[in-house]
């Protein structure tokens, strides 16, 4: 604009003709221009133009979580969620996810808050494998739905802090509680932080140490209940875990199955 306005006859006869309205746009354009310098290198204000991705981001709203107690697969019908309970634990939780590895498969990892705290390194561990981490609260206390409103609040949202550090900033997406000790305000509670109430459709009893072929047995006479399956990496001697997730894993496939996370 300032090298056309510079140019003999023509731009006079032009500011002429248009008088006070060209010389106000003009103006105004001059001033926006200016304004648009501002946030270049030596310049004490911010850039009035941030980048579009940051512009959207800071647009767009993050959906509300739902309270409800999920149990369905965000791969579809033909799709299982793997969940793993209790840990971390330094014997069974590297064992575990080196069966997963070994499969190709992704799970969920409900973590108790004080085993996180005590082994950050397989916090990260999980993480840097691409598992999602679950709140299974400080002490797995199974009688919480029968305590305080206060004292849910300090297990679900002390383990979400506990978690979270230990993982290297990665907050936990879900919410289990222990023994499906669920109330609305502990479900409420984790959804206004961020984390899906998470239930199961299967439950593998490996905490009962059935043996491994009853565990098995358990999954393939139960997949029809539901996607999702439960099974833990602490707690006790988990060997009979890891060799039934050894035959499950396979197995799953075999059917047709595809393995995905809980909804969220």
């Amino acid at each position: 604009m300032a090298r056309s306005g510079g140019r003999g006859w023509y731009g006079k006869v032009l500011a002429a003709a248009l008088g006070v309205t060209a010389v106000a746009a003009m103006t105004s354009l001059w001033n926006t221009q200016l304004g648009s310098t501002k946030g270049q290198p030596g310049q004490s204000s911010v850039s009035a133009s941030p980048s579009k991705p940051n512009s959207q981001a800071q647009g767009r709203k993050t959906p509300p979580i739902s309270a409800e107690i999920a149990h369905a697969s965000d791969g579809g019908a033909r799709s299982v969620n793997i969940t793993i309970d209790d840990g971390p634990d330094p014997v069974w939780t590297p064992q575990v996810l080196q069966v997963l590895r070994d499969n190709g498969v992704k799970a969920t990892f409900c973590m108790v808050g004080t085993q996180a705290q005590a082994h950050p390194d397989l916090v990260k561990a999980v993480v840097a494998a691409g598992h999602r981490l679950c709140d299974h609260t400080v002490s797995h206390d199974v009688t919480m739905d029968r305590k305080s409103e206060a004292y849910q609040s300090q297990q679900i949202l002390d383990a979400e802090r506990m978690i979270t550090k230990a993982s290297g900033g990665v907050r936990p997406l879900y919410y289990r509680a222990p023994g499906g000790a669920f109330t609305p305000y502990s479900r409420h509670l984790a959804a206004s932080h961020g984390m899906r109430p998470l239930g199961w459709n299967i439950d593998s009893k490996d905490f009962e140490l059935p043996g491994t072929e009853a565990m098995v047995a358990t999954v393939k006479n139960e997949i029809s209940n539901g996607p999702t399956l439960l099974f833990h990496d602490a707690g006790g001697d988990r060997s009979q875990t890891v060799a039934a997730l050894r035959e499950v894993l396979p197995w799953l496939k075999e059917q047709g199955y595809s393995f995905g996370f809980p909804v969220r």
